[in-house]
């Protein structure tokens, strides 16, 4: 006795019908017409059917595979086709949403403290001058009258390249070469680094950063000096800042002087940055020395002129409070990303 087709379609079609998955639908193909499906086994049992009625089993048998087929690839493209629907629901992107921002990096506070400094200079008619990093003797100290026995030399601590070439110490040979070249008036900063043998602790580096000034033109007087610098501060620090000129010495100018302003961490009240005194040096200044003048072809009879200095890394410091120069030359993200 046969098995009943009628049945077994409609029981085969039901379950086609009702699968939700590529997966089931699979396993229904296997169950119905694969190669040891039940359809396949209905053929194999054709032997028990009497002979008259087999080519009526046997075609009605292909009929039932052939429609289980069709049926079977009609339900697996409609559940392909809503599979696809589905994921381009799940992965579909609001086009009116902002874009997400990539992080981006910040300027070094060294940076960015030598730019506020650059464009206050500028708009005070300042040009920016540059100059090598490896100089000569002569520039860096027989120009700017520290002849090789002069004291200052051994203050200094230099790297030598050899007896006449060295790693400059200051941005002062900059100076040297613009007196050289150009004739007054000249009013210009040299910014850059510079180079000392010192041991790298919380207030020294043997690499750092200076950005020295100069003016040079008929009638030029300490006044204008001081009103200069005083001017530079109230726009570096705040407009409240106030300003004291020390007597000091420096070989390259005469008179000379250090300069104290209001510390800018706590404002003139008092903190460990300033030592409870509310000031703090920032830079050191004098009159060009009328020697420097004269060696650079200048006559001092008929010019005068005021030269100035700080360390760019000092006044970032005091600036934003920082107590470790060290800082500035590790590279820590987690110090840089606060200055954004």
């Amino acid at each position: 006795m046969g098995i009943d087709l009628e049945d077994l379609k409609e029981r085969a079609a039901a379950e086609i019908k009702s699968c939700v998955s590529l997966s089931s639908l699979e396993e229904l193909r296997v169950r119905y017409a694969g190669k040891k499906s039940v359809l396949s086994a209905a053929l194999r049992g054709m032997k028990d059917i009497p002979e008259s009625e087999r080519p009526a089993y046997g075609k009605k048998v292909n009929e039932i595979r052939d429609f289980l087929t069709a049926a079977i690839g009609e339900k697996e493209r409609e559940l392909k086709s809503s599979g696809k629907e589905e994921r381009l629901k799940s992965e579909a992107a609001d086009l009116t949403l902002p874009g997400k921002k990539k992080p981006v990096g910040a300027l070094h506070p060294i940076t960015r403290t030598y730019y506020e400094i650059r464009d206050i200079f500028v708009s005070m008619g300042f040009d920016v001058k540059d100059g090598p990093e490896v100089e000569l003797d002569k520039y860096n100290f027989e120009m700017l009258n520290i002849p090789k026995d002069h004291p200052a030399r051994d203050m200094q601590d230099t790297f030598y390249i050899s007896e006449k070439v060295l790693l400059r110490t200051h941005t002062s040979p900059v100076q040297i070469r613009t007196m050289l070249r150009e004739k007054p008036p000249i009013r210009m900063i040299c910014p850059g680094r510079v180079y000392r043998s010192d041991d790298p602790d919380a207030t020294h580096s043997p690499v750092f950063h200076q950005i020295e000034g100069l003016v040079v033109a008929e009638g030029i007087s300490f006044a204008h000096l001081k009103s200069t610098l005083d001017l530079f501060l109230k726009e570096l620090y705040g407009e409240e800042t106030k300003t004291k000129f020390r007597p000091g010495h420096f070989p390259f100018t005469e008179p000379s002087a250090e300069v104290d302003a209001t510390c800018a961490k706590c404002g003139g009240k008092g903190c460990g940055v300033c030592k409870g005194t509310g000031m703090i040096e920032v830079l050191g200044c004098g009159m060009v020395h009328p020697q420097v003048l004269r060696v650079c072809g200048i006559d001092p009879q008929i010019y005068s002129g005021f030269a100035f200095g700080m360390g760019l890394d000092r006044v970032t410091s005091i600036k934003y409070g920082i107590t470790d120069i060290r800082l500035f030359f590790e590279n820590d993200v987690r110090f840089l990303t606060q200055f954004r």
